[in-house]
């Protein structure tokens, strides 16, 4: 039979439909990702097309140039954005009533992170160290960009593939901040709010706790992160990324704890794409706002996402339930043992 399971952090519902289970291979597009070449010419994020881009507000280069080639990673204005900084940091930005309605200047930033000089690269195929280059990227802003009250809330997502929503193919992610803290993440404080004030505990680090003891969904862990299939995963083989050091805000992490992200990154999306044959994905990175890095309450983490052969019909769009055919534990076990298969050496769970 079928299973509604409930996510403790949110209280979201999803139902299991074991018996429409699909193997792995289901999955993969009949139509395989074209190769890509080192450099294309045309793309405004290859070395050499620096001009295309606005100027660079974070540089990872061996020499002091700016806005040149030998860079490793570069972050630039996005060229489209759907949000653009405040000339005054130090104001918070102004509501204003048209009738009934709330408005508010559309301050805020909206950035480009351009993961690597190589057209051709992907995360799955990048090394831990490059990876960990990205993080760090991370990291840097987060604690450049806090100081502004209009980067209340500041989100990192990475769009891989047409489905997922990236218009170019090198390889790249994006931030955003802004001045409010949307109903959607409001929503999940709150759940984890009110559970602490039930229980006593973070519900993140109960998840955690459960998870390592269960290792049921497991699918690789280092001595600081635990990568794993959540009990109630609303789409096939989504995966959660989390410290296991409790933290609100991933600002909070330390520079000795990056390669021990980088390393659990880096195996789950070599994992997904060995296993799907590289399917489109997005990750978001889910942290508290700025002003809550300390709440108790909260624990900062990644959730990726694959867009597989799947479609949200009329049941799941009315209920706001999701439908997954794939149980998380096989889709765990899937992932786990998945480099075992093809030669690869995997983490032990």
């Amino acid at each position: 039979m079928s299973e509604l399971r409930q996510n403790l952090a949110t209280r979201e519902w999803v139902i299991l439909a074991s018996e429409r289970a699909k193997k792995p291979m289901d999955f993969v597009s009949a139509t395989p990702r074209s190769p890509e070449p080192e450099r294309e010419a045309r793309c405004p994020l290859c070395p050499g097309n620096e001009a295309q881009t606005g100027k660079e507000v974070l540089a990872m280069r061996s020499d002091g140039r700016q806005d040149g080639p030998g860079w490793r990673l570069r972050v630039v204005p996005n060229k489209y954005p759907a949000l653009t900084p405040s000339p005054n940091c130090a104001v918070i930005p102004h509501r204003s009533l048209n009738g009934p309605y709330l408005r508010m200047e559309g301050c805020g930033y909206h950035e480009v992170i351009v993961e690597h000089p190589r057209h051709d690269q992907t995360l799955a195929t990048m090394t831990v160290a490059e990876v960990q280059v990205i993080l760090e990227a991370y990291w840097q802003r987060c604690h450049q960009l806090a100081p502004d009250c209009n980067n209340l809330l500041m989100t990192i997502f990475r769009n891989y593939g047409a489905q997922a929503g990236a218009s170019l193919r090198h390889p790249h992610s994006q931030l955003m901040t802004t001045g409010i803290v949307p109903l959607h993440v409001r929503t999940r404080l709150y759940e984890a709010q009110r559970y602490f004030d039930d229980v006593g505990t973070c519900p993140y680090c109960d998840i955690l706790r459960h998870e390592l003891q269960a290792r049921e969904r497991i699918v690789l862990e280092n001595d600081g992160f635990l990568v794993f299939v959540p009990y109630a995963a609303g789409a096939p083989y989504e995966m959660w990324l989390m410290p296991k050091r409790h933290r609100a805000s991933f600002g909070e992490v330390t520079q000795e704890e990056l390669p021990g992200w980088a390393a659990a990154l880096q195996g789950a999306l070599v994992r997904l794409a060995h296993l799907l044959g590289d399917p489109d994905y997005n990750y978001v990175l889910r942290t508290a706002p700025y002003t809550m890095a300390a709440v108790p309450f909260y624990h900062w983490h990644m959730e990726i996402l694959p867009h597989l052969k799947t479609t949200r019909a009329g049941f799941e769009i009315g209920s706001g339930v999701s439908i997954n055919t794939v149980a998380p534990e096989a889709a765990a076990q899937a992932l786990r043992e998945v480099l075992s298969t093809i030669g690869g050496e995997a983490h032990e769970a």
